[in-house]
């Protein structure tokens, strides 16, 4: 008799730092790296 507030749900989102943030978007900018790049690198969501 489980309700479904007693189960946990895997979130599907990540809370990533500020400054990883921005150190992803310079590489980007820079064009050291594709957007796709860092999704597969990182395992980041599109």
């Amino acid at each position: 008799m489980g309700t479904s507030s007693n189960t946990k749900r895997k979130r599907t989102q990540r809370d990533y730092t500020m400054g990883f943030k921005l150190q992803i978007v310079m590489a980007v900018e820079k064009g050291d790296m594709t957007y796709k790049q860092v999704q597969n690198i990182y395992c980041i969501q599109g």
